[in-house]
């Protein structure tokens, strides 16, 4: 057999290291690795899909657009069994899915058909979900249509970040392709169609979209500090015209020693509460920021409370 892999971030570096494992026990070959080059713009946190290739000697492509015919026309001439792309950000068009002999596969970061597009890990959080997962299908044109052949579940926990839950669900996808793998060369995986009725679709976020609407519950306040914390660029407010990054905080429903919580008057700081953090009024209930940091300072709200007392009164919002 042989694979054309294309991947990028931690999912994409751990697949791409079970399939190395899975076909070093066969003795299948990974004609090709496609990955991109770092966005010297972005926080790069994570494992390199084209490092781990250069270790472990297989020919690496960085192209700058996959779709242009003189690189699918290379890519032809590997003559792929399969084709697996594992967090590639690239679109692949159509020419792809008609590459390797025996099928394209997707490994996507979400229980599909639900979460389909991008950002799914922070698209969880968002929402408030309890589970999510890892899905492995067949691709179609239509981005994460395809039938599927592996899922593997994972767990949301209440003080998860996306950070936490990213790391849960890499270790679930290597040990989906592991497992899956062996089914797929045999000719054994399952391919189930997606249940269209059931599909959801959620687009890409900018750092923009951190922006903290207090007239939302506490609970969706927290959810998204939680979605966008460090790593990924931040929830964040505004406070006379000035930016405040909120990195961590609680959801209180209600809170002893601060004003009534007043759905007229969400973003307002009522309380100071020494070695915890700035209590803040929601659209229901409270929210308790225990971290925090002004734009372009290294100082994080935390333990010492008391230099941050005079916000108290102070209203959280958009910017002036």
């Amino acid at each position: 057999m042989r694979l054309i892999f294309l991947g990028y971030h931690n999912i994409g570096h751990v697949s791409l290291k079970a399939l190395i494992d899975r076909c070093a026990h066969f003795g299948d070959e990974i004609a090709a690795v496609v990955t991109h080059a770092d966005d010297p713009q972005e926080n790069c946190w994570f494992a390199s899909v084209r490092d781990l290739a250069f270790e472990n000697y297989l020919p690496v492509y960085q192209p700058r657009d996959p779709n242009d015919p003189a690189f699918l026309e290379v890519m032809r001439r590997l003559e792929p069994d399969f084709l697996f792309s594992c967090y590639y950000r690239h679109m692949l068009k159509k020419p792809w899915l008609s590459l390797p002999r025996l099928g394209a596969l997707n490994l996507h970061g979400s229980l599909l058909p639900r979460y389909r597009g991008r950002c799914p890990v922070n698209w969880v959080l968002i929402h408030g979900e309890t589970e999510t997962g890892v899905t492995l299908h067949y691709m179609e044109e239509k981005p994460d249509k395809g039938d599927i052949v592996a899922q593997a579940r994972v767990a949301i926990q209440p003080e998860d970040t996306a950070l936490t839950l990213f790391a849960r669900m890499t270790v679930a996808a290597g040990r989906l392709m592991q497992e899956t793998y062996p089914l797929l060369r045999a000719g054994r995986a399952p391919r189930l169609p997606q249940d269209q009725s059931q599909a959801s679709y959620f687009g890409g976020r900018k750092p923009s979209d951190g922006l903290i609407s207090w007239d939302k519950d506490a609970l969706s306040v927290y959810n998204l500090v939680r979605a966008v914390t460090h790593p990924y660029p931040g929830a964040f407010t505004y406070l006379r015209g000035k930016k405040l990054f909120i990195w961590a905080g609680k959801s209180l429903p209600e809170a002893a020693g601060g004003r009534a919580s007043d759905p007229r008057q969400p973003g307002l700081v009522v309380a100071a509460r020494p070695g915890e953090g700035l209590l803040v009024t929601t659209g229901q209930g409270h929210f308790l920021i225990t971290q925090a940091q002004w734009e372009d300072q290294p100082e994080f709200l935390g333990p010492v409370i008391a230099t941050w007392d005079y916000l108290v009164g102070e209203r959280l919002g958009e910017k002036a």
